[in-house]
């Protein structure tokens, strides 16, 4: 498309999760204007590299987490960073995703492409497979080769708040618990803790080292004991933040936000304002236009690469816990280097290899076992996960 039509200034990629580096990269190395949905990137290494092309080509850039242009996104930092929730050190974030299959084998029936369907272009970067409706439309995302899982699809609606408002930056450490994991799909339901520094304090609050769990799946966090009965934890999806002082919940980007304090309802005391992201006179989603018109006009969108890029490394990071729990350690993390520093070259990974599944799998021996176990270098699935290696013809 780019080189056969010249006259385009911006695209929209919503295609998914393991094709959005290539085709972001494609277009800004064009010059094109790019509106990425979430997640940014499959990878961390892949968020690492649109951030810096970003910068490079120095082209307007947006993700697609349509609610970090939401005024209740910075309603909530106003609160957070006026201090009125004292010293925050622990949040919990929640989702009852996946709403679409996980934690299942491989598909074993071939099954023809539909004609509307170009499957080489689908497959992308990935490994080729056989064609499955198991795989597309609609189930890829919980297939580690295509998709991200419930943490890649609502990390970046869930998560933004507390990263936003609190200035998480790059975790030092992480670690995870999950349901069964397999080499094909990711689990059925999670919970992924994230350990971050202490960073610049604010004014009117510190921002000492802090802890921030992941639950998916219908996973949730224990209910605070002071916290009044009547205090909704929406089971769909939220979060909360817990203060020194008071707690706060909301869920996704903020919405019907309340404070708690000694056990009941409590109106915080603003002493920040941070500006709001402007409704656009000619309407549409308010994120969507912002970017269009600093495409036209100048200016930085909510949720630019120079912003979503690092928040996008940190959500995709979870899944790597996830993928390694088996050595059962908690997993110590350089930033700069994008690498996980305590893994020895020897280490060994187990994961559960499930037997693929059809039609006729009642027929099968009653001996014949659900899944095996395999063995890998842990250190080199690690490298994989953090930086794919591209099939031949696909490159960053």
């Amino acid at each position: 498309m780019l080189e056969k039509q010249k006259d385009i200034d911006a695209v929209i990629i919503a295609t998914p999760d393991h094709t959005h580096a290539v085709t972001a990269a494609a277009a800004m190395e064009s010059g094109k204007h790019v509106y990425l949905q979430k997640p940014l990137t499959h990878t961390v290494w892949e968020s690492r590299y649109l951030t810096q092309l970003a910068k490079r080509t120095g082209v307007t850039t947006q993700m697609g987490n349509e609610g970090h242009s939401s005024d209740t996104v910075y309603e909530v930092t106003e609160v957070v960073q006026s201090g009125c929730l004292g010293t925050v050190r622990e949040v919990h974030v929640w989702t009852n995703r996946p709403i679409w299959r996980q934690g299942m084998p491989k598909p074993l029936v071939k099954v023809p492409v539909p004609d509307s369907l170009d499957w080489e272009l689908f497959i992308g970067p990935a490994q080729m497979r056989d064609y499955n409706p198991e795989y597309h439309p609609w189930i890829w995302r919980g297939w580690w080769d295509f998709g991200t899982g419930a943490l890649g699809d609502m990390g970046c609606h869930l998560l933004d708040v507390p990263y936003y408002a609190l200035k998480l930056g790059q975790p030092v450490a992480f670690q995870a618990a999950s349901s069964l994991v397999n080499t094909q799909s990711a689990p059925v339901s999670a919970k992924v803790g994230y350990q971050f520094p202490a960073r610049d304090n604010f004014p009117h609050c510190q921002m000492p080292e802090l802890e921030l769990t992941w639950y998916d799946g219908g996973l949730m966090p224990s209910r605070p004991y002071n916290l009044p009965n009547d205090a909704p934890m929406n089971p769909g999806g939220g979060f909360m933040l817990v203060g020194s002082e008071a707690i706060l919940i909301a869920e996704a980007y903020g919405n019907k936000w309340k404070v708690y304090k000694n056990g009941a309802a409590f109106t915080p005391e603003i002493k920040v304002n941070l500006k709001r992201v402007p409704d656009n006179p000619l309407g549409g989603g308010r994120h969507e236009m912002h970017f269009v018109d600093c495409c036209k006009n100048g200016g930085q969108p909510s949720s630019d690469f120079n912003y979503a890029g690092p928040f996008n490394e940190m959500v995709v990071m979870g899944n790597l816990a996830v993928r390694l729990q088996s050595l059962q350690k908690t997993l110590l993390w350089d930033s700069e280097k994008m690498k996980v520093t305590n893994i020895s070259p020897n280490e060994e990974l187990t994961t559960a290899e499930l037997t693929p599944f059809s039609s006729d799998i009642i027929t099968r021996s009653v001996e014949q076992k659900a899944q095996k176990w395999v063995k890998w270098n842990a250190l080199n699935m690690c490298e994989e996960w953090i930086k794919h290696e591209y099939r031949s013809g696909w490159s960053l």
